[in-house]
């Protein structure tokens, strides 16, 4: 009698307590649209593996509900196959909810042409954080670092900055790898980049800006709109600095690619002072969106 109360007291505190959960939700897909094989399985273990691999570890310290859980995605689309190579793409996705809204802002939309790697059907994914020992987990590792560096930074100054760390450890641990995207020589827009961006002191205002945007910005435009429409505005100014310093940056890039089309969704709803404040200092940091920028103002 004495087991059974126990058994069922242990029970009722399990369901009082709330659940943990690993970091990460990520939807995973992989696409062969180049390749005829009549035998698809490979492609699908790869995919519940690389699923798996992702959402089951446990990538920080900290603990998660499962209502926390970051909502990302990846999509690998194969090029080629060599018996246990594969050439292949990454599409990266992830987002966070604004404060008090139903409202899902994206935090990184980047692809990267260089996510080749070896992999046998059945192969358990290992990953050793102190050694380049498996080439695909680095590269997934690398990327749910990067994934909870962006989602870190969004809620605190510089908050991301020890998954930047680990990711740029993975960059150092893999500079001997056969394969590429992890060396400065060979891009200026790869995974050595990010990283060294990231971490570099001239990107400090890119960081502060991405942690005003989001915490000051989009998290106060529930209650705030006019305010955190500003404070958005407000953000972009130090970053003339860092364009003049690093043109063309890789951080940059991303950080524009994943927001241009939101911020002309901001302030194309704003006063004609914002508008014209706004859109020079975007169409200067980021002239690969100008048009972009410019029907804020013409209202098309």
């Amino acid at each position: 009698m004495l087991q059974r109360i126990i058994i069922l007291f242990s029970i009722s505190c399990i369901l009082a307590c709330p659940s943990k959960a690993q970091e990460l939700n990520c939807q995973v897909s992989v696409l062969t649209p180049s390749i005829q094989a009549s035998d698809r399985t490979i492609y699908q273990t790869l995919e519940r593996n690389i699923r798996e691999f992702i959402n089951n570890r446990k990538w920080t310290g900290d603990n998660y509900l499962n209502q926390e859980r970051i909502e990302c995605s990846m999509i690998i689309t194969i090029a080629s196959r060599n018996n246990d190579e594969f050439t292949a793409d990454l599409q990266l996705q992830s987002r966070r909810p604004g404060f008090k809204s139903s409202y899902n802002t994206t935090l990184l939309n980047l692809k990267d042409n260089d996510f080749s790697f070896r992999y046998i059907q059945d192969q358990v994914l290992e990953y050793n954080e102190g050694a380049n020992t498996y080439g695909l987990t680095n590269l997934l590792a690398y990327y749910a670092y990067i994934i909870l560096a962006f989602d870190y930074d969004s809620y605190a100054l510089e908050g991301g900055t020890p998954y930047f760390q680990k990711a740029q450890n993975i960059v150092a641990n893999s500079q001997q790898a056969g394969e590429k995207g992890w060396r400065a020589f060979e891009s200026q827009r790869n995974r050595y980049w990010i990283t060294e961006n990231a971490l570099n002191v001239s990107f400090k205002p890119l960081r502060e800006c991405l942690y005003k945007y989001h915490r000051l910005g989009i998290d106060l435009m529930s209650d705030k709109l006019v305010d955190g429409r500003r404070n958005i505005s407000e953000c972009f100014m130090p970053l003339k600095r860092t364009y003049q310093d690093r043109p063309n940056s890789y951080l940059m890039q991303i950080f524009f690619i994943a927001k241009s089309d939101e911020i002309v969704s901001i302030f194309s709803q704003g006063m004609p002072d914002e508008k014209n404040t706004v859109v020079p200092i975007l169409s200067q940091i980021d002239p690969g969106n100008i048009n972009k920028y410019n029907t804020i103002v013409n209202g098309r």
